[in-house]
């Protein structure tokens, strides 16, 4: 089951008001932004414009929340800091097809425990898929355990995080990319589904599975068989399983 806590080390966030909109201006690559509830005045209104124009995550919490981070002063703001630089979709993709190769792309959704994060992006670089898509909201930390998790793959697989996942696959479609979502509620199993050619592969966390919207908008839906007591596999098992199918069928045709 999806891990719901995580432990925030002192040089992954920035504390202040007037420190994270330095950040900010200064490129610092930023995971979310933590804003407490309520917290309302003129300085407040020039970080909330500098977020909006750079495209920062950010999100409402409660005090309690925030004072769990830090006892110092953070004036009700914090920034949690990325370990990568987020690339655009959109950039990305006319990329992949120029350079004559067919799209293998991840889609994760609602994958929030930061080592099974880290543990997929280690599949997905061994697999060379070129982009993993996270959501801005309900994803895992992107830090220095997703790094280490990872064997360092978060430093070769470009990562898009987007604030509009059903949107993000609506782009995949309509340049071409088959959009496949490993599920429970599939009915063929994944190793008959066709994964050669353009293809996105859509997994999501064992305790949540993936959203109705995305499951509506694949173009299958697959299952991968169990046989056992438990009733699903670990995310990143089921993302490797699926990204070698993947790979198999890509080698042989």
């Amino acid at each position: 089951m999806e891990s719901k806590k995580a432990v925030v080390r002192r040089d992954d966030f920035i504390f202040g008001t007037r420190a994270v909109m330095e950040a900010i201006r200064a490129g610092r690559p930023i995971d979310k932004v933590l804003i407490r509830n309520g917290l309302s005045n003129e300085l407040f209104g020039e970080l909330y414009g500098l977020i909006r124009e750079n495209g920062v995550a950010f999100q409402y919490v409660p005090a309690e929340k925030m004072d769990r981070i830090t006892r110092k002063n953070h004036q009700g703001v914090i920034a949690l800091l990325s370990v990568v630089e987020f690339h655009r979709l959109e950039d990305l993709l006319p990329g992949i097809y120029e350079r004559g190769e067919d799209p293998l792309i991840l889609v994760l959704d609602q994958v929030t425990d930061v080592r099974n994060f880290g543990a997929i992006v280690r599949s997905a670089e061994c697999a060379a898929v070129h982009v993993v898509i996270i959501p801005e909201k309900g994803a895992a930390r992107v830090n220095e355990d997703a790094m280490k998790t990872s064997a360092g793959a978060l430093n070769l697989v470009p990562v898009c995080r987007v604030s509009n996942p059903g949107k993000a696959v609506d782009f995949l479609r309509q340049s071409g990319v088959r959009v496949v979502a490993a599920t429970e509620k599939g009915g063929n199993l994944y190793t008959a589904a066709v994964m050669a050619g353009p293809l996105a592969i859509i997994v999501g966390s064992e305790e949540h599975g993936i959203s109705p919207i995305l499951l509506q908008k694949a173009d299958e839906l697959v299952k991968i068989p169990l046989f056992g007591k438990i009733g699903s596999l670990n995310v990143s098992v089921a993302a490797s399983l699926m990204l070698f199918e993947a790979v198999r069928q890509r080698n042989a045709s």
